[in-house]
């Protein structure tokens, strides 16, 4: 009975997999080598038997099936995870955890949360946060303890103007930071702009969403006619720092600055798993020269729009090396009051087919600096407005 049980738990686990395939290629393939796949099937239930018939402590039966999953999905990636029933019960469910947050765009690495970038304006930049920081504990309370990474995000909501203190180790220094920070309301369409004289136009995207592309096309209309035509030399479109996930508006914002071509593509596992996303006819700034800025804070969707502007020449790529998060996760129900898996599904590609999932995109002009406390002393932006303006960079700013 134990094992006819263990079985069909077992083989959930594997159904589960296979209905985020779409197509049956997989599931032929699955079909067609029976007596392989019953083999190494009957290696996992039968270690899962004699766990629970000799281990020296009585165990659940469904919280040893709820560590085998998490055991496999261990070993895939840093974004794959598994939510027992309960959670993803909870995860569907509308709680008052409070309508104001943190700013701050956190990856699970390692099994450690890792900053991928503070938000502009909000409490995770004004306290000091930092791209690359480590989350140790949030309010006192280690956070290794909270997974899946949902739990993490839940300690950071609240009501307007309460506090969290967060425990943060950075690269260099010797003692662990505390830092408070201040929940505030996020500021869903921030893009600010600005001009440098007469000449050049100034663009500032912290955050790529959905409300991204009108607050986006009102500024850049309204820098426009600001600047003095026939002396302006080009823009800068500064990605640094923005994170986020929002793969149509990142290819409504690149396709804003191309006519043509392919901006970013989705690949599953095989050949036929591939979604295109193309450019239509139309420059929003009729093809005048453009700079963009990059650094270890720039992620996932602004990546996209970075990448695709450098493989079609786009722009120039002026920062640092950016972060690397390319890929794409699904969430798959395994069943009733059985929980669900977040699948990594795809990864990113750039028009030239790149990934840059776990390595980043190198700018054209790599310039390091420490986090510049204003515009004059912005070492990047310095270099961005000196090369539009056709001067000689100087020897520590070129590539």
């Amino acid at each position: 009975m134990r094992k006819s049980t263990l079985l069909g738990a077992a083989a959930g686990i594997v159904l589960g997999l296979a209905i985020t395939l779409p197509h049956p290629v997989i599931i032929v393939a699955r079909a067609q080598e029976p007596a392989a796949k019953a083999t190494e099937l009957d290696r996992l239930i039968t270690a899962l038997e004699r766990i629970q018939a000799g281990y020296v402590d009585r165990l659940d039966q469904a919280e040893l099936i709820d560590a085998a999953i998490k055991g496999i999905l261990s070993v895939l990636d840093s974004q794959s995870e598994y939510f027992d029933w309960k959670l993803f019960r909870d995860m569907q469910v509308t709680h008052s955890l409070g309508p104001a947050g943190l700013g701050i765009d956190t990856i699970r690495d390692k099994g450690r949360v890792k900053v991928i970038a503070p938000i502009d304006d909000t409490g995770a930049a004004r306290a000091g946060v930092r791209p690359n920081d480590i989350i140790t504990h949030i309010d006192g309370i280690p956070v290794e303890g909270l997974t899946p990474h949902v739990r993490f995000f839940e300690k950071t909501r609240g009501q307007v103007d309460t506090t969290v203190r967060l425990t943060i180790l950075r690269e260099g220094d010797d003692k662990p930071l505390e830092l408070t920070l201040v929940r505030k309301m996020l500021r869903l369409n921030s893009v600010r702009v600005h001009r440098d004289g007469e000449d050049i136009g100034y663009i500032r995207i912290p955050l790529i969403n959905e409300w991204t592309m009108q607050a986006f096309g009102e500024a850049v209309r309204q820098l426009v006619s600001e600047l003095t035509a026939d002396k302006l030399k080009g823009y800068v479109l500064d990605l640094r720092n923005t994170p986020s996930t929002a793969v149509n508006s990142a290819v409504a914002l690149a396709d804003a600055f191309l006519e043509e071509g392919e901006i970013v593509s989705i690949r599953g596992r095989t050949s036929e798993q591939v979604e295109h996303f193309n450019a239509h006819p139309g420059d929003i700034i009729n093809g005048k020269p453009l700079v963009v800025l990059i650094n270890g804070g720039t992620a996932s969707a602004a990546e996209i729009v970075a990448g695709a502007l450098q493989d079609h020449r786009r722009a120039t790529l002026v920062g640092t090396r950016s972060f690397g998060r390319g890929s794409t996760q699904t969430i798959v129900p395994l069943g009733a009051r059985s929980g669900a898996l977040r699948l990594t599904t795809g990864r990113y590609f750039t028009p030239a087919g790149r990934s840059f999932d776990g390595t980043g995109l190198m700018p054209d002009i790599e310039i390091q600096q420490d986090i510049p406390v204003s515009r004059e002393d912005d070492k990047v932006l310095i270099a961005a407005y000196d090369l539009l303006r056709g001067k000689d960079l100087a020897p520590n700013q070129k590539g």
